[in-house]
């Protein structure tokens, strides 16, 4: 896959690097401001991109707005956003557009390598791939979304590991059941969330979206 990173810290970002190199993929281009970001990824159409949220010139948002103008651009151009704590919002925005190929990961989680890259491919390949601690977070918050608050325990531990990115097949590892019976789960999910079986839309998204939007 083409690459591209962007990071203003040198040690992270050359190590993402030689991480992503390492399991042979290819680092097209790098970028230390907003700016520079934006114009990368408009530039190389990258396969996936690795953003830092806070990037000069200011440290606030301009890697997450420079992601989100370039999706503008490219609608569902595959981004997995990198923050050094959970940030609900970022995740949220993101995930907007309901378009996919959107993944929120927080810094510590790139020194479990296998873990980053089969997140960074999940979003590749136009899925969603969010931090478990990024899960843990919002489930340690409580639910006031009604229709969320309508799910089984099954379903609600079938939207966290969905939201995480995993397949019906993971997912059905995960919890030790078939992928048949995850399928049910889903149907029955998406049918109290009120999402559609619409070809236009990713139902996956649009439920993670209610996920995270469930605060």
């Amino acid at each position: 896959m083409r690459i591209v990173v962007a990071e203003d810290l040198y040690l992270l970002r050359d190590g993402m690097v030689r991480l992503i190199e390492a399991y042979g993929h290819e680092v097209v281009a790098t970028a230390t401001t907003g700016p520079e970001t934006l114009d990368a990824l408009l530039t190389w159409r990258p396969d996936v991109s690795i953003v830092d949220v806070r990037m000069p010139p200011t440290q606030s948002d301009e890697g997450l707005r420079a992601a989100l103008a370039a999706r503008r651009e490219l609608p569902g151009l595959p981004v997995l956003i990198l923050s050094q704590h959970v940030e609900q919002l970022y995740a949220r925005e993101l995930l907007a557009d309901g378009a996919g190929g959107i993944g929120y990961f927080l810094k510590e989680s790139v020194f479990d390598a296998d873990q980053f890259i089969d997140a960074m491919e999940r979003v590749a390949d136009g899925g969603t791939a969010m931090d478990p601690a990024v899960i843990a977070k919002l489930l340690s918050s409580g639910s006031s979304n009604r229709r969320l608050e309508q799910l089984t325990e099954r379903e609600h531990s079938v939207l966290g590991l969905m939201a995480e990115g995993l397949s019906n097949q993971a997912i059905g590892q995960r919890l030790f059941l078939s992928e048949s019976a995850i399928s049910k789960y889903t149907t029955s999910m998406f049918g109290k969330l009120g999402i559609s079986d619409d070809e236009n839309n990713n139902r996956r998204v649009l439920a993670v979206l209610a996920y995270l939007n469930k605060t």
